[in-house]
């Protein structure tokens, strides 16, 4: 194979590359709307690859299966539900205010089908529990024990065993979500906040 055969053929396997990760996104897409409308077991694969003009055996390539598909759009919403948290942590100065901001941006998505129904309600079924807790751990959890870490180390906070600060917080904050997902109300999210904060005022030392 001479040097312009070489590019032509580099070139071609970039682009067909670039197919296959469009056609990876847009299904996760597709199916992402799909789950967080209808629920998991109302979706069929075959339906998610046509809506957009992709084939069940594209789907299959990618993601092995319906399960392997939405294990990836957990992956991806948990992942999008870490950063958010972490924006709205990020653009507070003060320790205590980025902890709190945190968690209010955390309990806040709950209102978001994406997240409540996707993440909350079908993941820890479908997936199981333990598959579940793990990605779990590696987005928002991460984010809530190292917020908890940083108060500590600055003096703000009383030291108390850290992994279990993290998860008993991390638990009630799931609940809460869901909860104000289920009964909406103009108060909730603030009452919430403000509970928690009152429960963390125990261990404030600063």
């Amino acid at each position: 194979m001479n040097s312009a055969e070489t590019n032509w053929h580099t070139l071609g396997m970039s682009i067909r590359a670039q197919q296959r990760e469009q056609t990876r996104t847009a299904l996760l897409t597709e199916a992402r709307r799909r789950f967080a409308a209808d629920g998991y077991h109302a979706v069929v694969l075959e339906d998610v690859a046509k809506a957009i003009g992709a084939t069940k055996g594209a789907a299959y390539h990618h993601f092995g299966s319906k399960q392997g598909l939405f294990t990836a759009v957990v992956r991806a919403a948990q992942t999008e539900l870490g950063e958010r948290v972490a924006h709205a942590a990020d653009a507070m100065a003060d320790p205590w205010d980025s902890l709190l901001a945190g968690c209010r941006a955390f309990m806040a998505a709950g209102s978001d089908p994406g997240i409540r129904r996707v993440v909350l309600e079908d993941a820890p079924a479908v997936l199981g529990w333990n598959e579940w807790r793990a990605m779990d751990e590696s987005a928002s959890v991460t984010h809530l024990t190292e917020a908890l870490a940083e108060l500590m180390d600055a003096g703000l906070l009383r030291r108390v065993p850290l992994p279990a600060l993290s998860r008993l917080l991390s638990g009630a904050m799931n609940e809460a979500a869901l909860w104000l997902a289920q009964e909406p109300s103009p108060d909730g999210l603030d009452e919430c906040v403000a509970v928690l904060e009152g429960l963390l005022a125990g261990l404030r030392t600063g």
